[in-house]
């Protein structure tokens, strides 16, 4: 019998899940709380809950991790030295620490405009060889013609050693400016992505698990070590698309919407026929608009670890704390200085100033801290401090702008009440300890002037009409999300209809059940293993391959006669238009077995879907102006029978 592990580094808990190949059964699970800024604590924590005898038959691991979304929202990226080819037009600075701009590139027809000035590339890779970890090239129409960028990777590798990364492998898309800051972003991730790929295999061998090793990508596919290595950029947002995934496996659904409640944030999104929405213009991370098709989805920071704080009326995030609950089980005396910490003013509540508030370090080394940091750091250390606490310790209260860097930084972590407690306060998820989230609760509904039951039923449905509103405002995308909002916050006799099913994933998820089924009419479905949903995703994506070739007549004053056809590996030309035809199909599905081929299954479990779409203007009625052809291949690299 074999198993498959998958593991799902979230942005607050680490999942994993061993499921039988045989028919897909889930038969252990584990949960570990994230670490940053080794992921790999989270990860081993997580797989040592696991039973150790379903670890032995373990033949695949998938993981899917926020490791390249943070590293770009964090800049913590390694330094790149980026070149650009031709013509070039820089709307705004792109996120390389080096860039020069070189003689050469090409037009639309892939013909070369200038010539390369190799001699400049040498010069400049020379010069930055000891600066950076890797080289990003962006040439111009190299989605027409990648001869130039074929030319300076090769160079530069015979110079430096370094990793290159050119735009063409990213992407066929026309739009150069984006193909660099895609360059240039996964040229960063690459150094780090290779470490965290060493760590996981490490991890596997020391566990004596011979499997193989897949990641998983943004679009809801895996992709293999090698690739993983090579295009890190592609597996950001993998965690939206593991929820997307996991959510149809669980529930047996091949369309659905899916609500994901994760730690920090809430992420909606919808599959359709088994194939997940994707955004066409590409993902956009860190406001960097890329090239990487990834699912279209909405995040709101709406979690269960979301900060419930007050001021003036009950407030949602957008902050992620650490929970009174879990903070009690974690620090032995807490309780004790929850209890006795000052109620402020109400004319001094904000959010960091609050009874039931505090700040702890997590260890980390920053890099070159300012002095205002050091002694905020000094002043926090390794218990749980309040900002009266600071105030004892300072003589002065701390900044508000100080706080908020060195929890940017993750230096420090917060503890506060959240959902979370409020939960256990119900009676609804015990986790951890219920009496932490009890008196979190009496300090907070003070300024409320509720019950504790109805302070925590109150923050229970706000937390809800969150999670409505992002589906709802991710379903009518452009209609109007004040007015959404509106019908969601006031009591009308009116009610949301959603034709498809909602799937709801997430540690409490089932807690919202009845108050999301009052705000929104629609079958919703809450899987039994919904805590552990992004993990199975991880695991049941499958290996998706897209190929785009276009082929164009050399002239539009002879469309019938020469014609270029632009493929990943370059340009060609033909005389007649069925013989680029059949070069372009012969092609793309070399292509695609090719890029395939380091999963490890025959050819002939390979299917590849093949579409075409013609551009012809009306009365045209020659050989057309532009022919696209869309090559997908589909392989299951995960479940094998025994």
């Amino acid at each position: 019998m074999q198993y498959s592990l998958g593991i799902d580094a979230g942005g607050t808990y680490t999942d994993a899940v061993i499921l039988r190949d045989l028919d897909s059964k889930i038969l252990d699970t584990g949960k570990a709380v994230t670490t940053y800024p080794n992921l790999m604590t989270g990860i081993r924590n997580a797989i040592n809950e696991l039973n150790p005898e379903y670890l032995k038959q373990v033949k695949l691991v998938s993981v899917s991790t926020t490791l390249s979304t943070n590293t770009i929202l964090e800049k913590t990226g390694y330094p790149v030295g980026l070149i650009l080819v031709g013509n070039y037009t820089v709307p705004r600075e792109l996120p390389a620490d080096y860039t020069i701009m070189v003689n050469g590139g090409h037009d639309s027809n892939g013909d070369e405009l200038q010539p390369l000035d190799i001699a400049a590339v040498e010069q400049f890779a020379v010069s930055f060889k000891n600066k950076v970890s890797a080289f990003a090239v962006s040439s111009y129409f190299s989605t027409r013609n990648p001869e130039h960028e074929i030319k300076i990777k090769e160079v530069i590798l015979k110079l430096t050693g370094h990793p290159v990364v050119c735009g063409h492998e990213l992407s066929q898309e026309l739009g150069a400016y984006e193909r660099a800051a895609t360059a240039v972003l996964n040229a960063q991730l690459i150094p780090i992505t290779y470490q965290f790929i060493h760590s996981i295999m490490n991890e596997i061998k020391e566990r004596n698990i011979d499997a193989k090793v897949l990641m998983l990508k943004c679009d809801g596919s895996v992709i293999d070590i090698k690739g993983a290595k090579l295009r890190p950029i592609e597996t950001i947002f993998s965690g939206p698309a593991a929820s997307i995934m996991g959510a149809s496996h669980l529930s047996g659904l091949d369309t659905c919407a899916v609500i994901d409640v994760g730690g920090t944030s809430t992420d909606v999104s919808i599959i359709k026929n088994g194939v997940p929405e994707l955004c066409e213009k590409g993902a956009v991370v860190g406001g960097w608009q890329t090239r990487v098709k990834a699912i279209k989805m909405e995040s709101s920071a709406n979690g269960g670890d979301s900060h419930i704080w007050f001021k003036k009326c009950i407030r949602v995030g957008p902050r992620r704390v650490i929970p009174l609950c879990f903070a009690a089980v974690n620090y032995p005396n807490f309780k004790e200085k929850l209890e006795k910490n000052p109620i402020p003013l109400r004319t001094m509540l904000n959010e960091h100033l609050q009874p039931t508030k505090f700040f702890v370090s997590t260890g980390a080394t920053l890099n070159n801290p300012t002095e205002s940091e050091q002694k905020l750091l000094e002043a926090i250390g390794d218990e749980p401090v309040s900002i009266h606490d600071i105030l004892n310790k300072m003589n002065r209260f701390p900044s508000p702008a100080v706080l908020d860097s060195l929890l940017n930084q993750r230096a420090i972590q917060a503890i506060g009440f959240t959902p979370t407690d409020a939960l256990h306060v119900l009676g609804e998820y015990t986790e951890w300890d219920v009496e932490a989230a009890q008196i979190g609760a009496r300090k907070l509904s003070r300024f409320t002037q509720m019950e504790v039951i109805a302070f925590c039923k109150k923050v229970k449905q706000q937390v809800a009409k969150n999670m409505a509103y992002s589906l709802m405002s991710f379903i009518m995308e452009g209609k109007g999300k004040d007015g959404i909002k509106m019908l969601l916050e006031k009591e009308v006799p009116v009610q949301y209809k959603v034709n498809i099913p909602i799937v709801l994933l997430g540690g409490p998820v089932k807690a919202y059940y009845g108050e999301l089924k009052s705000l929104i009419d629609a079958e919703i479905i809450v899987p039994e293993q919904a805590r552990v949903g992004n993990a199975v995703g991880a695991l049941v994506g499958k290996g998706i391959k897209r190929i785009e070739i276009t082929i164009r007549p050399n002239s539009m004053e002879n469309p019938d006669q020469n014609f270029l056809v632009f493929t990943p590996a370059g340009r060609k030309k033909f005389e007649h238009y069925r013989t680029a035809m059949e070069y372009s199909q012969k092609v793309g599905e070399e292509l695609i077995l090719d890029s395939m081929k380091d999963f490890g299954l025959p050819d002939n479990s390979i299917k590849i879907d093949t579409s075409i779409e013609y551009l012809v203007p009306p009365g045209w009625k020659r050989t057309p102006m532009e022919t696209k052809i869309t090559f997908v291949g589909v392989c299951a690299p995960g479940f094998s029978t025994d």
